[in-house]
């Protein structure tokens, strides 16, 4: 299981290669994430869940358990930071490493171990697993960050104008109505989902900051543990707890034991965060999960 990884961390590597030799060029990467943030990914998503056979998803029971281990992670922070005592610039960083998870690695890693059937499954749990995120991050700028508060209604707008929210809702409206998909548009589809794995793992290895990590702190360090080993643990915990177990809940635990997303950073800098702590933590998290995915994938899988 884990030598079909190697395909994963060697695109991220090789995008972090590539960006250290200034190749195409430094505006090059931005633009190719964007790229694959807006077009590429939706496709891929809005092909999978068109055609896949949902009626074997438990809609309900994915739903739950990511809105419980979300939630039981944030309890987890919350209790952290009582008792450390993070500042509340510092700990919107540490929150947002320990609960936000990158999307490019995660499709790319349980379509590579698991599957199209898996895949579904993901896309699923990526459909709840968005909004709650954004939300629950929100919440904690506003109770933490030091910079502007965000309105509802702004909250609500990113979310409604996610991409990846909007393609997750496209393509299951389109299964569950059992509307026509003609060949040439599975087939536009597919040549752009097929695009957006590799463009999306080069552009996570682009973003690598290897100076953010100077100096870490125990603020870094916690973010990784939290994110990278004790999140999968609460997720296989629920799943024992409520009989999860197959393709469901190996879907969910990888999804768990991701890296958090390069987004962010973007969120940190607008909101009031410790941006370069963010940074750190970005960084650090994609490098670390290169150890920690295929050790937790031999001990939990």
């Amino acid at each position: 299981m884990t030598t079909a990884l190697l395909p994963i961390f060697g695109l991220i590597l090789l995008g972090m290669w590539l960006s250290r030799q200034d190749f195409p060029g430094s505006s090059f990467w931005p633009q190719a994430e964007r790229l694959t943030y807006y077009l590429l990914f939706p496709a891929l998503l809005v092909s999978k869940l068109a055609t896949a056979e949902t009626g074997a998803v438990e809609l309900e029971r994915v739903w739950l358990l990511v809105i419980a281990f979300l939630v039981l992670g944030t309890a987890v922070m919350l209790v952290l930071q009582k008792w450390i005592g993070w500042q509340g610039s510092r700990f919107t960083s540490i929150y947002q490493g320990g609960i936000r998870f990158n999307t490019y690695v995660a499709l790319a890693t349980v379509s590579q171990l698991l599957g199209d059937a898996a895949l579904a499954i993901a896309a699923v749990a990526i459909g709840a697993m968005i909004p709650l995120i954004n939300l629950l991050c929100i919440s904690v700028f506003a109770f933490f960050g030091s910079g502007q508060r965000p309105s509802i209604i702004s909250v609500l707008t990113q979310i409604v104008r996610n991409p990846l929210i909007v393609a997750c809702v496209i393509g299951i409206l389109w299964n569950v109505f059992q509307l026509p998909w003609p060949d040439a548009v599975g087939l536009l589809m597919q040549l752009l989902g097929q695009t957006a794995l590799p463009l999306g793992l080069l552009a996570v290895g682009a973003g690598i900051q290897l100076s953010a990590l100077r100096g870490s702190s125990s603020a870094f360090i916690w973010a990784c543990a939290v994110k990278l080993l004790l999140l999968p643990l609460i997720i296989v915990v629920l799943c024992l707890l409520t009989g999860t177990d197959g393709l469901m809940r190996d879907v969910l635990v990888i999804l768990g034991m991701m890296p958090t997303a390069s987004s962010a950073y973007i969120l940190a800098r607008q909101l009031g965060g410790d941006a370069p702590l963010m940074a750190a933590i970005i960084s650090g998290q994609t490098l670390l999960a290169m150890l920690t995915i295929p050790l937790l994938l031999m001990l939990l899988l």
